[in-house]
C-alpha cells in the first residue's frame, strides 16, 4: 500500500524499492520529495542517522529516543521530551506520522519546512544539545558516513543541507494509512465496523471532527482546548507573537492515538478516559478558549466508550510494525 513495493516475501528489507505512495484516501501530499530524490541508499542513511545516538552532546540521544517505533514515533510514557543528561523538555514528543502532508511543525508550528525540523531537536540544550557543526565535523570523520554518502548522493561530501535532506528521507515516507478505519474508507476486503465502532464514529463526526478531521484526523490548526485558566506555556504566541495565540497548540492527530501516550502538549493524561472526560466536565473558560468548546463535550459513559471503540479503528499495526522503519 505504502513505504515499498515487493512480490517474494524474502526479499530482505535492503533489497527492497523505497517509494513513497500516497493512500487511496489522502490527498495530496505538501512535500512529494521533487528536489530530493528518494533513493534506497538515502532512505538507509536518514534511518540511519535517525537511530545515531552519537550525535547527540553526550552521544546518549537519537531521534529515535524520542521518537519511537513501537509507540507510534511518539515517546512511551514520557510526559515531556527527555534529552542529553537526563535534562527534560517541556512539551510531550508528538508522534512522526503523515508528515508529508504537513506544512507547519511542532506543537507552536514554529517550523515551516520538514527538511529543516531537525534542527530543533539537534540545537534544543533539553533534547540533543549539540550544533549541526559538530555533527558534520563528527560524520566526516566516521565510517561508514562517507561512504554513506557518496552511495545516496554521489560524493564523499558531507554538508548540513545533504544531512537534512537524507533524514527527510526516512521521516516523510513514515506514511500511517492502513488502519482499520482506511479499509473501511477504502472499501477494502469486505471489512467493515463493528457495531461499537460505528456508533463510535458517528459520534466522532458529530462532536469531533470538526477539530480532528479526517482523514488525517487534524485540521493543522491551533487552538486552546481549555487545559487551564491561565498557562506557562505560551504556545503558539511565541511564534507569532499575537496575544490572541496565547494557550493555543496544534491540534494533535489522533491516529495510532491508542499508542501515542500521554497526551496533550504537556503530557497531563495518560489514557483517553481522562481525555474524553477533559471534554466532558473538565474545559475550563479562558480568554482564548476555541468557541466550539465554550460547554465542552458533554459524554455520556456509554458514548466515551463508543468513541474509544473508533478511536482504537485508527491503530495502523503494519505502520508501527514494519520492519522497514526499525533500528534494526
Amino acid at each position: 500500500m505504502y513505504a515499498c513495493s515487493k512480490n517474494e516475501d524474502e526479499i530482505t528489507p535492503e533489497e527492497k524499492k523505497i517509494t513513497f505512495s500516497i493512500p487511496a484516501n489522502f490527498p495530496a501530499p505538501a512535500y512529494n520529495f521533487e528536489d530530493n530524490k528518494l533513493t534506497n541508499a538515502g532512505f538507509a542513511l536518514g534511518k540511519k542517522l535517525f537511530y545515531e545516538a552519537r550525535l547527540s552532546a553526550d552521544k546518549s540521544v537519537s531521534c529515535g529516543s524520542c521518537h519511537q517505533q513501537f509507540a507510534a514515533f511518539t515517546q512511551l510514557d514520557h510526559k515531556v521530551s527527555h534529552g542529553v543528561n537526563n535534562c527534560q523538555g517541556k512539551r510531550n514528543t508528538p508522534p512522526l506520522v503523515n508528515l508529508a502532508w504537513q506544512k507547519a511543525f511542532f506543537w507552536d508550528g514554529g517550523v515551516k519546512n520538514i527538511e529543516t525540523s531537525p534542527l530543533n531537536a539537534i540545537t534544543d540544550a533539553c533534547e540533543m544539545g549539540t550544533d549541526i557543526e559538530t555533527i558534520v565535523a563528527f560524520l566526516k570523520s566516521t565510517a561508514p558516513y562517507p561512504d554513506l554518502f557518496k552511495q545516496a548522493f554521489g560524493s564523499t561530501e558531507i554538508n548540513s543541507q545533504l544531512i537534512l535532506k537524507s533524514i527527510t528521507q526516512f521521516t516523510a515516507v513514515l506514511v500511517s494509512g492502513n488502519s482499520k478505519y482506511d479499509k473501511v474508507t477504502r472499501k477494502e476486503g469486505g471489512i467493515s465496523f463493528s457495531a461499537a465502532e460505528l456508533a463510535g464514529y458517528n459520534l466522532f463526526k458529530e462532536k469531533c471532527s470538526s477539530c480532528h478531521a479526517e482523514p488525517f484526523f487534524t485540521d493543522f490548526s491551533y487552538r486552546s482546548n481549555g487545559l487551564d485558566l491561565v498557562s506557562t506555556d505560551e504556545g503558539r504566541s511565541h511564534i507569532t507573537g499575537v496575544s490572541s495565540d496565547f494557550g493555543k497548540f496544534r491540534v494533535p492527530t489522533l491516529r495510532n492515538i491508542e499508542y501515542t501516550s500521554p497526551y496533550m502538549h504537556d503530557g497531563r493524561f495518560y489514557s483517553l478516559d481522562e481525555v474524553l472526560e477533559h471534554y466532558n466536565s473538565g474545559v475550563k473558560s479562558s480568554a482564548n478558549l476555541d468557541p466550539q468548546l465554550k460547554n465542552g463535550i458533554p459524554l455520556s459513559s456509554t458514548e466515551k466508550e463508543q468513541i474509544k471503540a473508533f478511536l482504537k479503528t485508527l491503530t495502523d499495526n503494519e505502520f508501527i510494525k514494519n520492519t522497514l522503519y526499525s533500528e534494526s
